[in-house]
């Protein structure tokens, strides 16, 4: 075979990653949302019956937060593995990790049937959610990168990404699918087990798809074992710790807004403005379709206009739209509220679809995984993990949403000067010319 015919080859193989990452991240962001979703509208009865609904749900939201505070270990301990003996191998564990502990989920007993227990446990399974999402991010958004072609980098690394609204649409249509079924008693007394116990069987769909990748020939090729760091964790603290910390303070701002929008604001509108939940999921809903759709777009305008200048672009346009959500959703107008969500769901692809493929290029391949994983995980926690808390506790503390839009509005400047100092080289320097070489022809 030629090099031209292996590149060529190459092109065709990136296509079935590109293809496996965007399933395999949709059944994982199905179960991290699913809890979420859950956390919401269910487990402040179920697993923290409380005189005070608000007091419940800042506790659920506290056992959300449990599971992006394991993240950035998944991201370290599974970044190891992905380092030293291969990422396709890594990304099916965390693949059965996840699935297996949502599926246990739908098993746990309640406060009512074991007391205490029952939130130790349902914290606990968080926690290792937590460490199974900490390594899928990091392996799927590596992988695609290391196949996609030089040129296209920004349109092949948005599909990891359209994994976290795929799933959302999916997690949300599995809750409003079965209310609408068994009706809002049954779902929330028993029938919310079911969506979690159905991760069975998305798991066996990912793990078909992923015994069918390769390794991309840059990391087969360049990372052999006498290049290969015994602990990547240490060169990552030590050697790129402000690759590390640029990138979480850039990732910051998108996880931020996009958990008021998909999380908190299912509790609020619910139980503050007495919402119907139901059009709260499906605006929503709506939201991540948009999000869905508009990210091959956005993906591939990054090719064109450069991943940064297309991230700090969307990131004035995510603030703006943050100043207005709190205040539209506060009018209780529900058209005009559905419109707004649809927007949003937009407005954060527009940002979220390059920060994969951006946050990774920012290391070296030999400790890429482990890099790119704690960056964006730290970042995520930083942001999306404890923004619903934050905003639910500032909310019963202040009784006005303005509160929750100016923390937003803090965390959106912050994350904007990191994306202005970044330089063009610090986007794309951890990939090397010889890495280069061994990637699909453009096309």
């Amino acid at each position: 075979m030629t090099p031209t015919d292996s590149r060529t080859s190459g092109t065709s193989q990136a296509r079935r990653v590109a293809w496996a990452a965007f399933i395999g991240s949709t059944i994982e962001w199905y179960d991290f949302f699913l809890y979420a979703t859950a956390a919401a509208l269910v487990f402040n009865v179920q697993f923290f019956p409380t005189a005070d609904p608000a007091v419940g749900s800042i506790a659920a939201f506290g056992t959300l937060a449990a599971g992006f505070v394991s993240r950035p270990l998944g991201g370290l301990v599974m970044g190891h593995f992905g380092d030293r003996y291969g990422r396709k191998n890594t990304l099916i564990a965390s693949l059965l990790i996840m699935g297996l502990c949502t599926a246990a989920i739908g098993l746990l007993p309640t406060y009512a049937g074991i007391g205490v227990a029952a939130p130790i446990l349902l914290t606990l399974m968080r926690v290792i959610q937590g460490i199974g999402l900490g390594g899928e991010w990091g392996g799927a958004v590596v992988m695609t990168l290391e196949h996609a072609p030089e040129n296209r980098r920004g349109l092949y690394g948005a599909a990891p990404q359209m994994g976290v609204p795929a799933g959302l649409i999916a997690a949300n249509l599995a809750v409003l699918g079965l209310t609408r079924a068994l009706g809002e008693d049954a779902f929330n007394s028993w029938g919310w087990r079911i969506p979690f116990l159905l991760s069975l069987l998305l798991v066996a769909v990912g793990m078909y798809l992923r015994l069918r990748i390769e390794e991309s020939r840059a990391y087969s090729e360049l990372a052999e074992p006498e290049t290969q760091k015994k602990l990547p964790v240490a060169e990552v603290l030590q050697e790129h710790w402000r690759s590390v910390l640029r990138a979480c303070f850039v990732i910051v701002g998108n996880s931020s807004v996009a958990y008021v929008f998909m999380t908190y604001v299912l509790s609020y509108g619910k139980q503050t403005l007495h919402i119907d939940a139901t059009f709260l999921l499906l605006s929503v809903t709506g939201g991540a379709v948009m999000w869905l759709v508009s990210a091959p777009f956005w993906g591939r305008l990054g090719d064109r206009w450069g991943l940064r200048r297309l991230f700090l672009i969307g990131g004035f346009v995510r603030v703006a739209w943050a100043l207005a959500f709190l205040p539209v959703v506060d009018t209780g107008n529900k058209p005009l509220i559905f419109v707004f969500m649809l927007s949003m769901g937009v407005v954060l692809s527009m940002t979220h679809a390059s920060v994969g493929v951006m946050t990774a290029t920012m290391f070296p391949l030999k400790i890429r995984y482990t890099g790119s994983s704690a960056a964006y995980q730290i970042g995520s926690l930083l942001g999306g993990g404890i923004t619903p808390l934050v905003a639910a506790s500032l909310m019963k503390a202040t009784g006005t949403s303005m509160s929750i839009t100016l923390y937003l509005l803090a965390v959106g400047l912050i994350s904007l000067a990191a994306t202005k100092g970044l330089s063009r080289d610090d986007v794309g320097e951890g990939v090397s010319a010889a890495e280069q070489k061994l990637q699909p022809q453009k096309v």
